[in-house]
């Protein structure tokens, strides 16, 4: 566990007693001071006193009394569309906020670090698609390569629960704009923006403040190398703003789709290939076609990206590559689950939004298409000519109905799981990837896409025996 710092005899003050509310309570038990805790979950707060800590209605008036600070779980909204009731009380009161994300980094440096040949490092990874798959695909690299690593974040452990870093040690940590947009401290050693679509709108205020909330991540701390997904406006305009010129390697750009041209270090993937440039000369290729765990030009973005920062932190291209051949995917991204009679069944949902379909349904030349779910904001447009490749669509949800009549493919209202699977797998022909893809959120029939995601897995099993 990372010992937070500069608490000692202070009393902390918890919202949400999730993963990461719970992790920060101990964290900060570790570091001598007082967590006190709340959520409006009567079984949440019984598990927090079970485990000693104090609980206390934060709502009430003087809640705040000889409070250092207010640590806020990432679900929980501090400004938009309203700020929660206890967040706004502890800004009256003049009591900082933070979350889990700002006590890692005032606190993950330490006087033991002295005694290393290697300081450890930190690679954080934000944006809107990829970057689980890109957190995941650095650490399996590193681990590939024999170079100790730990992941965490927005994916596996929470921040605080790592262990102290050992000797040359990396931290991979997956950051949702929910994390970075109010983390007090934002300092790694390299900085990773995958790109940018819209999404959580809501919980930002429009799309200025979503790209504001990623784009503190690379402003905040000022990282020794930032590695830039540029295939978007917001993504040049950053790595624009980060570069002292035109040759300032301290920024790589990476690009799906487009060759990179100029004086500085360049690694983006076109027809499968991955090339790698640096000073006008390329450095690097790797054929992406046969990795198995990585189809599609999304996924070759996430390599492009994992393989940057491979490269800043010193690995040469071959160990990457082999280590590229042996990540296995992550579930519910891009999964490979099954595969029969020339039908490939590939779980992709993690696909919640618009943009991330668009990309695995680019990821296969026929398919049949599983989607729908609860819709977010924007709508469906943005699929418009991105069907190309669907045979047919297999809609799912409360209300598969309306979705269904918003695409332009031919589509067949299928409302459950069970019943979708069950027609793609009746229509399909030898050639053909059933998808699950959803382009929407999953909380109107499940509680979350990992759910959704087994619930398809499942479906297959049962059909192929």
């Amino acid at each position: 566990m990372i010992s937070v710092r500069g608490v000692s005899g202070q009393d902390v003050a918890i919202l949400g007693l999730g993963r990461s509310g719970l992790t920060a309570a101990r964290a900060i038990r570790e570091g001598g001071g007082r967590a006190i805790c709340w959520d409006d979950n009567p079984a949440a707060r019984e598990a927090a006193e079970a485990e000693g800590f104090a609980t206390r209605d934060l709502s009430r008036p003087g809640a705040f009394e000889a409070v250092s600070a207010l640590i806020v779980s990432p679900g929980i909204p501090h400004l938009y569309p309203a700020p929660n009731p206890v967040v706004l009380a502890a800004l009256r009161a003049g009591v900082p906020v933070d979350n889990d994300i700002g006590l890692f980094f005032r606190s993950f440096a330490t006087a033991e670090w002295e005694k290393f040949d290697t300081p450890p490092r930190v690679v954080a990874v934000t944006g809107s698609n990829g970057k689980s798959t890109t957190s995941a695909l650095i650490h399996h690299i590193l681990n590939a390569a024999g170079r100790p690593s730990q992941l965490a974040g927005n994916i596996g452990r929470g921040v605080l629960d790592l262990e102290p870093p050992a000797d040359g040690d990396v931290v991979v940590l997956e950051l949702s704009s929910y994390q970075t947009d109010l983390a007090r401290s934002l300092t790694p050693d390299i900085a990773v923006f995958t790109n940018l679509s819209p999404d959580h709108l809501d919980r930002h205020g429009g799309p200025g403040g979503y790209f504001a909330a990623k784009r503190r991540l690379f402003a905040e701390g000022g990282p020794d190398r930032a590695v830039i997904g540029v295939d978007e406006d917001e993504g040049l305009f950053l790595a624009g703003q980060m570069a002292e010129g035109p040759g300032d390697d301290r920024v790589i750009r990476v690009s799906s789709g487009q060759k990179l041209g100029g004086p500085g270090w360049n690694v983006f993937a076109r027809k499968g290939f991955l090339g790698e440039w640096r000073k006008g000369r390329q450095a690097a290729s790797i054929d992406l076609r046969q990795v198995q765990g990585l189809p599609g030009a999304h996924n070759h973005q996430n390599a492009c990206a994992a393989y940057a920062v491979a490269r800043a932190l010193g690995l040469a291209p071959r160990v990457i590559e082999a280590a590229l051949h042996s990540y296995p995917g992550l579930p519910h991204r891009s999964q490979r689950v099954a595969e029969r009679d020339g039908v490939t069944f590939v779980n992709d949902s993690k696909a919640t939004n618009v943009d991330a379909a668009r990309r695995a349904l680019s990821a296969f030349p026929r398919i049949r298409w599983i989607c729908g779910g609860l819709e977010k904001e924007g709508g469906l447009d943005g699929l418009k000519g991105a069907t190309g490749t669907v045979a047919k669509a297999y809609v799912i949800g409360r209300e598969a109905a309306g979705f269904a009549m918003r695409l332009d493919v031919e589509a067949e209202v299928c409302t459950t799981m069970a019943v979708a699977v069950e027609r793609a797998m009746a229509e399909a022909e030898p050639g053909d990837t059933v998808l699950l893809a959803p382009a929407a959120a999953s909380f109107d029939q499940y509680d979350n896409f990992e759910q959704r995601g087994e619930d398809f897995a499942a479906e297959v099993a049962k059909r192929l025996g």
